[in-house]
């Protein structure tokens, strides 16, 4: 007997549940199923039938306008116009990202501390199919702002900003040094506020379809972890940030103008435009959590990079703004704070979360 490709997981049920009896499609196929069988109308099976599909259909359309009253309307995506930044994208998820855009022919540009050698292609030249490779420490405001006019010149004005840089120490808060912290700041918190700063703008007074903004944070930012204080209180930072960034971008059209100058009153058009997505994951399938193993593989499967950056490049092309959340568990994790204390910590016991990094330090040999 073969076995199977993915293993059983509790994504793969819900995946499987919401596109069978959990679709409105399929649940109205069983009450027509009884019709054609001349099942009378009034019969307990018709009607419970025909209750469950109506429940499911109803759920189907207040998630659409849940969506579309939470995120507004997707922006026009024309890849004549776009340019991609990424952060962080000689590794991992970000490679995947600029890997594939890459091989479509879009216009990318990769921002990392790693040597170009990795990217088998020189600084500021085509490597890693078509990816244009830019040497640059996110976390010094000054290199932002300097490698985003070589940006401008080689390839033009970024619309799509994906923030995916970070960084791991994996030591309990009275082992990390100040550098240590502060370098964790920098590069998971700090970073994003300095390639917003820097792209935002050209976003707004230039692209008349706006621009898209990607935080990549994670799903310990709403949980915390021992060994990690440092790196959840950044991906904390990351999530209030982000939410205080859609607030300020869906309120600004109404904010007057202080200045009579073209770009302030082009600013003011132009906010709305600007789409953002939130991606929240469990434990990535990269090099930062490579020796960590996940407590259960059916209730908190580890993310394949593939996969995640299969829907964050999803959501971008159809101009959506949104929240990413894998695994399934990620997505419904905020109901944790209404648990009683007692309850949450029985489930960190169980969860094993606060032991997987120092075991995994102790396989490392540290």
């Amino acid at each position: 007997m073969s076995t199977p490709s993915s293993p059983l997981t509790i994504d793969l049920l819900a995946r499987v549940l919401s596109n069978s009896i959990f679709h409105p499609f399929i649940a109205w196929l069983i009450p027509l199923c009884l019709r054609s069988l001349q099942a009378p109308y009034h019969s307990f099976e018709f009607r419970a039938t025909s209750f469950y599909a109506s429940i499911v259909t109803l759920c189907w359309i207040l998630s659409i306008l849940n969506n579309r009253i939470a995120h507004g309307r997707p922006r026009v995506v024309d890849w004549d116009e776009e340019v991609v930044v990424i952060t962080g994208g000689a590794n991992g998820l970000g490679r995947v990202i600029a890997e594939t855009y890459g091989m479509r022919g879009a216009r990318v540009a990769v921002l990392d501390v790693d040597g170009p050698d990795q990217m088998e292609g020189e600084e500021g030249e085509e490597g890693l199919a078509g990816v244009k490779f830019y040497r640059c420490d996110i976390g010094n405001a000054e290199e932002v702002v300097d490698v985003a006019g070589r940006i401008q010149r080689d390839l033009g004005t970024p619309t799509i900003l994906i923030n995916n840089a970070g960084i791991v120490n994996g030591k309990r808060i009275w082992e990390l040094s100040a550098q240590e912290v502060q370098r964790n700041m920098n590069v998971n918190l700090l970073a994003h506020f300095h390639t917003i700063r820097t792209f935002l703008p050209g976003m707004l007074t230039t692209s008349q379809n706006g621009g898209t903004i990607v935080t990549i944070a994670s799903v310990l930012g709403k949980l915390g972890a021992s060994h990690l204080s440092d790196y959840c209180a950044a991906k904390a930072g990351l999530i209030a940030m982000h939410t205080s960034l859609r607030s300020e971008l869906a309120s600004s059209s109404s904010l007057p103008s202080s200045s009579t100058t073209t770009s302030s009153k082009t600013l003011r058009h132009h906010p709305q435009k600007i789409r953002t997505i939130l991606v929240t994951p469990g434990q990535l399938s990269t090099r930062l959590f490579s020796t960590l193993q996940t407590p259960s593989n059916f209730f908190g499967p580890v993310v394949e990079t593939v996969e995640l950056a299969r829907e964050i490049i999803s959501k971008i092309d159809a101009g959506e703004s949104g929240e990413i959340s894998f695994p399934f568990y990620a997505r419904w994790i905020e109901w944790n704070c209404i648990l009683p204390r007692g309850v949450q910590e029985w489930m960190r016991v169980v969860s094993g979360i606060d032991r997987a990094m120092g075991l995994a330090r102790e396989k490392e040999g540290k």
